[in-house]
């Protein structure tokens, strides 16, 4: 959520930063500077009530004790009446706090000032590339096509267990997945990372702490648990930033705990609304995925240069599996809602002939750490400040998986596997049966 209050003291500046995102975007900030006004000023009526309310409860005690009891049933009435007013004025408060709140939840980060404007992923520039790609003398074929040649991906059976868009793995594509997962959080642990095996369903205000809820929640999958009046919502986690970042959620670190560099590989689960007739063949685009995770957790004058380091730590991974790939600046129109600057890692996929993304890197600012209140003190006595929150894929599994099995495609319809991964996987390739 954005700092309102420095908005409110900038407003021109905050509307031109989130016009840059979207130009529709000036437009709802404008509507909630006006719920912010408005909720304000019936904010100051209900404390000059309250103020009233004390010094005639005040007044009543020096009536009784001068035994005046005519002027003191007379401030009784009054008090009476006053908090009836009041009453009414307080339940218009909190509805009118509820609905400023929920504009608010709606508006996206503001852009860093160093993020390219630009409308949408044509206008992201790229940073830097990895190694060339490979010259094939074949026709390569696709991860999906791969997989099936191979027995290792079958498509179809998880349309029969599940619908459109899930994936079964099974013999060397399931070991592929693990020793992925494996390498990843072995190669990010001996890179500073904790690593977490966090829960896969979460509350509602988990989702909403780092940015799912409400702008998202079409795309969130929900479980209902309990019966009755004791149920409640659960939500699958579409990403495990949600239960890494909302680890510090309503606490004050000390100062000395930052930076907090957490990790964890988790199943993925994302409804894909939207994206109808997108990326339908293979495991680019499927409701469950698994991912490594990478959030930090910093002090706001090292969020900077966290994010350089934390897109690099997931880069390198591309590179020590020697997959051609490339750094891309997303532009305002391209970032996601929490983001106030972002990277993108894409690999190269042969059976295209073009990068597509694996990986997703933000620096959210303050934005998280404020809907969160995740607060850090840098000495005992100081005032609480906000944390910075940063996260990226380091990296998507599924896609990694596809990545490899493309660009290590040979002729003879086997699949090399890394250098890196080998002692993982226990192979040098996978065979055709």
């Amino acid at each position: 959520m954005i700092d309102l209050g420095a908005a409110r003291k900038a407003a021109d500046k905050a509307r031109a930063a989130l016009g840059r995102r979207n130009p529709k975007l000036a437009a709802a900030f404008d509507e909630l500077l006006k719920l912010d006004e408005a909720h304000r000023a019936l904010l100051n009526e209900v404390e000059a009530m309250r103020g009233k309310r004390n010094a005639a409860s005040q007044e009543i005690g020096k009536a009784m004790a001068a035994k005046d009891q005519a002027k003191a049933d007379a401030l009784k009435a009054e008090v009476g009446e006053l908090k009836v007013r009041m009453t009414e004025k307080e339940a218009a408060l909190a509805e009118s706090e509820r609905t400023m709140k929920a504009a608010a939840m709606m508006l996206p980060n503001l852009p860093h000032e160093s993020v390219p404007t630009g409308k949408d992923e044509n206008d992201n520039p790229e940073v830097r590339k990895g190694s060339a790609p490979r010259t094939f003398d074949f026709k390569p074929l696709d991860h999906h096509a791969i997989g099936e040649k191979l027995g290792i991906l079958d498509m179809a059976a998880g349309a029969k267990l599940s619908g459109a868009r899930f994936a079964l793995w099974k013999g060397a594509g399931a070991k592929l997945l693990r020793a992925l997962g494996n390498y990843l959080l072995d190669r990010h642990a001996k890179s500073g990372y904790l690593e977490v095996h966090p829960p896969y369903l979460v509350k509602p205000e988990v989702m909403e702490g780092t940015g799912q809820l409400p702008k998202f929640d079409q795309d969130m999958y929900r479980t209902l648990s309990g019966d009755g009046e004791g149920s409640s919502t659960m939500y699958l986690i579409s990403t495990s930033e949600i239960p890494l970042t909302n680890m510090v959620r309503e606490e004050i670190l000390a100062a000395d705990r930052l930076p907090m560099k957490l990790t964890a590989f988790t199943p993925c689960f994302r409804q894909e609304a939207g994206t109808y007739g997108k990326d339908t063949r293979g495991v680019i685009r499927n409701h469950q995925f698994d991912k490594v995770e990478l959030v930090w957790i910093t002090k706001p004058e090292d969020s900077l240069a966290a994010l350089e380091q934390l897109t690099k730590d997931a880069e390198n991974v591309l590179t020590d599996l020697e997959l051609p790939h490339r750094v891309i600046h997303l532009c305002t129109g391209d970032m996601g809602f929490s983001s106030q600057k972002t990277y993108d890692l894409e690999v190269w996929m042969p059976s295209e002939a073009r990068y597509r993304e694996i990986s997703s890197c933000s620096d959210c600012g303050d934005f998280q750490a404020r809907r969160m209140q995740a607060r850090f003190r840098r000495e005992q006595k100081a005032p609480a400040e906000l944390v910075h929150t940063l996260n990226g894929s380091g990296v998507a599994v599924g896609r990694l998986a596809a990545a490899i099995l493309e660009n290590g495609q040979q002729q003879d319809g086997s699949v090399v596997i890394p250098r890196a991964l080998v002692p993982y996987f226990g192979a040098e390739r996978i065979a055709v049966p």
